[in-house]
């Protein structure tokens, strides 16, 4: 795992149990529900601010490398406040229905305003919902999402299992999330930002109880990405894994199948 100081320095492997180690983050059920329970109102704001609207690039990347396939359900997990949601309506023309589940309704209620000012509440469906028990069937879906969202998930194998649960066999599973960008001087900057200016910024426009802000770099810091996360994928069951870093490795988009029938063509 990356230390407090260096970025550069040698993974320890966290799979040994099957479950990657929060390092001490609170990941509870209760703090994270009520974290972004009290950001809920400025969230798009300071993702879109604090990355330079970056992130809406990264979601559309997410929508044209694993694209919806016309009539076929989606589901996006973790879904916040809708945003990958309504990206993936945008990328299918509101050919394909879409579920978004979250298990913190404030969020969901800015999503569904979101959704309903689109126009697209015929096609977009929120639900409130854990990630550790989807209220969703099983082999339903024929891409399952997650855009930054389940390193807050407490459970991070129960999570993965959950999203392969729902996938239709053959069916994509999506995870867009933060990740560290290894280049020893870009590393060092990013985790410079990341660990000092960000909460200070993010708190500033958002204050809240449970430093929000403060915990995002430590659950990034703390969470398994790049082989690492493929690794532990592929031994929950998906394959034809691969990743894709994006913006210098700031985020990563990872991609697998599930075992079943042939994946159909978008």
């Amino acid at each position: 795992m990356t230390t407090e100081t260096e970025i550069d320095d040698p993974t320890e492997s966290r799979l040994a149990s099957g479950k990657p180690s929060t390092g001490g983050v609170d990941k509870s059920r209760l703090r994270v529900r009520r974290m972004f329970s009290s950001i809920a109102r400025r969230y798009d704001l300071l993702n879109h601010l604090l990355s330079l609207n970056i992130d809406r690039s990264w979601r559309r990347y997410t929508t044209r490398a694993v694209p919806p396939v016309p009539g076929e359900p989606i589901l996006d997990c973790c879904t916040g406040t809708a945003d990958l949601a309504l990206e993936y309506d945008r990328a299918g023309q509101g050919r394909s229905p879409i579920v978004g589940a979250d298990f913190c309704r404030e969020m969901l209620v800015h999503g569904r305003a979101k959704i309903e000012a689109g126009r697209a509440s015929d096609r977009v469906v929120l639900i409130e919902g854990d990630a550790e028990r989807l209220p969703v069937p099983s082999d339903a879906f024929a891409v399952v999402c997650v855009a930054f969202g389940l390193r807050n998930v407490q459970d991070t194998v129960r999570g993965i299992d959950e999203l392969i649960r729902a996938a239709q066999p053959g069916g994509t599973v999506a995870i867009l999330e933060f990740s560290r960008p290894r280049g020893r001087i870009l590393g060092r900057i990013y985790l410079a930002f990341f660990r000092h200016v960000l909460p200070r910024i993010g708190q500033a426009l958002a204050p809240n109880a449970d430093s929000a802000y403060d915990y995002l770099p430590r659950s990034v810091l703390q969470f398994p990405d790049g082989q690492e996360m493929l690794d532990l994928l592929g031994s929950r069951g998906l394959i034809e894994l691969h990743q894709q870093p994006l913006t210098a490795g700031i985020a990563t988009l990872y991609v697998g199948r599930k075992p079943g029938a042939q994946a159909r063509k978008p």
